[in-house]
């Protein structure tokens, strides 16, 4: 993983122990949408040869705007998980930019067969965005997690090979 990629606004790289505080503090302030990990549960992320952990960059400021991470990128049956996609200005288009992105390196780069995430049910900006670049609801994991006193629902989200070539 180790180069950084160009996309129209934002550069894509490996996370970096300097990012951390920035993922932190946009994870925390994503806590709607993403429960918050300790840094080391980031930290082992970053190690782990199974999963990619990248930071997007604003070109301009060198300032991060996001996180993802990808986990399963050695799953033997080629099915990769988005664990998280975290941007600090959503509703701009940069996550779907970088989506798009994490598509192309799943299916071509990786050799997936299939691309999933979950996706809490109260997060319809996100869902909808997935949905547009092809990702299909498999199901509900009903009332799975606890968050503030109450249980929130996730659903169950695919693309396969097939399906992204047409989608991107």
């Amino acid at each position: 993983m180790g180069r950084a990629v160009r996309l129209e606004r934002m550069i894509l790289r490996g996370t970096e122990e300097r990012d951390l505080d920035a993922v932190l503090k946009m994870e925390a302030d994503a806590r709607r949408w993403v429960i918050a990990w300790p840094q080391k549960a980031h930290r082992d992320a970053m190690r782990d040869p199974d999963a990619e952990h990248w930071v997007m960059e604003d070109p301009e400021t060198g300032q991060p705007i996001g996180y993802a991470i990808l986990r399963g990128i050695q799953n033997p049956h080629g099915s990769i998980e988005l664990m998280r996609i975290v941007v600090s200005r959503p509703g701009r288009g940069l996550g779907k930019e970088a989506l798009r992105f994490f598509i192309r390196r799943c299916f071509d780069d990786l050799g997936a067969h299939r691309l999933w995430l979950d996706v809490m049910e109260h997060n319809e900006r996100a869902r909808r965005a997935y949905e547009s670049l092809g990702f299909v609801r498999e199901g509900t994991l009903r009332e799975c997690l606890k968050i503030e006193g109450r249980y929130v629902s996730l659903h169950v989200m695919s693309i396969l090979r097939d399906e992204a070539v047409k989608a991107i």
